[in-house]
């Protein structure tokens, strides 16, 4: 009773909140106070709110990390669930994957749709309002059995939320669109600039099937160079108000796994009529450049046009052709080898002049590395190697870059600057005390970083990242200073780009993966028209851009979760092997160990350093030997031995050699 007045008491006293409640691995949940404080709820306050759920709460105190407890559960973000089932003397249980689903999920024998015991599943809640009690669902998919690798594909892309197979409705569209095309093509190509006379190649990966991008390249007869940057006009195919806009929307992006893409649009469309295959009449949009050699544009225009791309190359092949002092062989270039050469190493030359202007006015050089990885039949990877970005990367990338840029300048000066009336990619300066804390970090490795007053010039970070450019420890900086800044996100009211120093950027340039091109090119074109976009259609962009936003980050989430699975699939069978790598992370219960080759995340627990007992320094990053005094510094290097491995929780342990 006494406890029932103290909380009718506080109820008086401090008013009840409403946000975003993110829920732990240990089930624990909290949520931001208006003062900036983190309130606290533990499990059996949380009354069977889940992570993302928007909650009334009513906090017990404002004071740091002060204790809350879930009065109502305003809107669910999800109630849809991967997981096994379990079934015990007839009782059917799915115990979730998402270990921030902190409850098992009680299932009927009625609604377990031919599901076996030990299956990988889809369940959704269908009921849940008394916290004591487990909640009731339904088997909405079966997916099959674990460790197989098109059901653990599966679910990882079920358990973000996406759906691998279209509509049948959805097709359907799809083939009336591309039907539609081949029908109004020859009254469209009238409305269109004509490029199909001009040298266009699509530079991409090997097993790349959507080709939405292309460049065009010309001399002009006063020195400069015309360039295209040819877009899949995604657009003449998407119409508003149809079942295909609305599941494009529903998706926002392509979603890219190792071993398989789940396309935003269905493949007729995405690998077939709006992909710039090669030698094939496309409709694109496009930016085109009058530019210099040393990358300074002098004029530019915007608008629909038809290519024919004259070659698609690979990544490779195009580094083979840069690489090459000679002339380019003309086998399998028919007879246009050294056009194409020519046409590379000027882009090549130019793009080098942008990238330098880019970071002459402040872009951060991050290069990340990533990894791939060689599979067998089965989708057992056999090899795992990094990622090479090389000339012919970059060279796509800082064309791609310009003309992001400049559709949003131009669209920008055409609007006076007005908010809300374009879709922009932006990205916030970081928070100044995640950089106090990236300060602190970096301090035991050996590095400096100077912040004057709240603002950290982007130059001191370059100098960062620069220092640190093949040292054990690189990828460890970058991954630190990467999760200090905050997400680049869609947005109709533009903050400009803290990351590529622009004051003005937007994605133009991959609306077959990307739901938020598509919108700028429909507003584009509205602009280039003379007209106005509808005060209905910027306020339903604008809620387009958070929605795009957050799918973004369920596909990166997706796609590392693949990525992370392969990787500990991989060291299945090198139990015993030894490896190299460098010490990520330091905590109370052991240190995290990167693998230099693969990249693959493991742990060295505490209860395996036999030679003493050591206790966390957290103050310089590293674990202490009690009696020897030895150190395990994180950004250094060691030498491992594979213990085991848990492909169901994606955990490497690994043992110090």
């Amino acid at each position: 009773m006494k406890g029932k007045k103290h909380k009718q008491g506080l109820a008086k006293l401090l008013p009840e909140i409403t946000g975003v409640i993110r829920v732990s691995n240990r089930g624990e949940g909290a949520i931001v106070l208006p003062n900036g404080n983190l309130a606290i709820i533990d499990t059996p306050d949380l009354h069977t709110a889940l992570d993302g759920d928007t909650v009334v709460i009513l906090p017990h105190s404002t004071k740091k990390e002060a204790k809350a407890e879930v009065l109502k559960i305003i809107t669910r973000k999800r109630l849809e669930f991967v997981g096994i089932i379990e079934e015990t003397d007839g009782i059917f249980f799915v115990i979730p994957e998402d270990r921030r689903m902190y409850t098992d999920i009680l299932v009927m024998p009625n609604k377990i749709l031919n599901a076996k015991d030990g299956d990988k599943v889809l369940v959704k809640i269908t009921n849940w309002t008394d916290p004591k009690k487990d909640p009731l669902g339904e088997i909405i998919q079966v997916i099959g059995r674990p460790g197989d690798n098109d059901v653990e594909m599966q679910s990882i892309v079920l358990e973000k939320g996406f759906r691998p197979e279209f509509p049948p409705e959805v097709d359907a569209e799809a083939e009336a669109a591309r039907v539609r095309a081949l029908n109004s093509f020859d009254s469209e190509l009238t409305k269109r600039r004509d490029f199909r006379g001009i040298t266009t190649l699509t530079i991409d990966p090997v097993d790349a099937k959507d080709y939405d991008d292309a460049l065009s390249f010309s001399e002009l007869s006063n020195g400069n160079f015309e360039v295209g940057i040819h877009i899949a006009d995604v657009s003449f195919f998407v119409r508003p108000e149809t079942v295909l806009d609305d599941e494009a929307q529903k998706r926002a992006t392509s979603i890219y796994l190792v071993d398989r893409t789940i396309p935003m649009l269905p493949e007729v469309l995405s690998n077939g009529e709006c992909s710039l295959v090669e030698n094939k009449d496309r409709f694109a949009f496009s930016a085109v450049f009058e530019i210099t050699k040393d990358g300074i544009l002098k004029n530019d225009w915007f608008g629909k046009s038809i290519i024919n791309s004259s070659k698609r190359f690979t990544y490779e092949q195009v580094q083979e052709i840069l690489d090459s002092p000679a002339k380019i062989s003309e086998r399998n270039l028919g007879g246009q080898g050294n056009i194409f050469k020519n046409a590379l190493d000027t882009l090549n030359a130019i793009a080098y002049k942008l990238r330098d202007l880019k970071i002459e006015a402040g872009a951060l050089s991050f290069e990340d590395e990533e990894v791939k990885f060689r599979l067998d039949e089965t989708g057992k990877p056999i090899d795992v190697s990094k990622k090479e970005r090389t000339d012919s990367h970059k060279l796509v990338e800082d064309f791609m870059l310009l003309a992001n840029k400049r559709v949003a300048e131009y669209v920008s000066k055409l609007v006076k600057n007005q908010p809300l009336t374009f879709v922009y990619r932006i990205h916030e300066s970081p928070d100044p005390e995640k950089m106090r804390s990236l300060q602190e970090f970096l301090q035991p490795l050996g590095y400096k970083l100077e912040i004057n007053g709240k603002q950290i010039s982007s130059g001191e970070l370059n100098r960062l990242l620069k220092k640190s450019i093949g040292q054990p420890e690189e990828n460890i900086i970058q991954r630190a200073t990467i999760r200090t800044m905050q997400k680049a996100v869609y947005s109709t009211k533009n903050i400009g780009h803290y990351g590529l120093a622009f004051s003005h950027y937007t994605h133009f340039t991959s609306p077959i993966r990307r739901y938020p091109d598509l919108m700028v090119h429909r507003l584009l074109e509205i602009y280039l028209s003379g007209k106005k976009p509808s005060i209905e259609m910027l306020a339903q962009y604008a809620d387009l851009a958070v929605h795009c936003s957050a799918m973004e980050k369920l596909a990166a989430e997706a796609e590392r979760d693949s990525v992370k699975y392969k990787q500990v699939e991989y060291m299945q069978d090198k139990i015993g092997e030894i490896f190299q790598g460098v010490i990520s992370g330091v905590t109370e219960w052991g240190m995290y160990i990167e693998e230099l080759e693969t990249k693959a995340d493991g742990m060295v627990r505490l209860a395996d350093l036999k030679d003493d007992y050591y206790h966390l320094d957290p103050k310089n990053y590293c674990l202490i030997g009690e009696k020897t005094k030895k150190r395990y510094r994180l950004g250094d290097v060691v030498t491992v031995k594979v213990k085991k491995t848990d492909l169901n929780r994606k955990i490497i342990d690994f043992t110090i050699v």
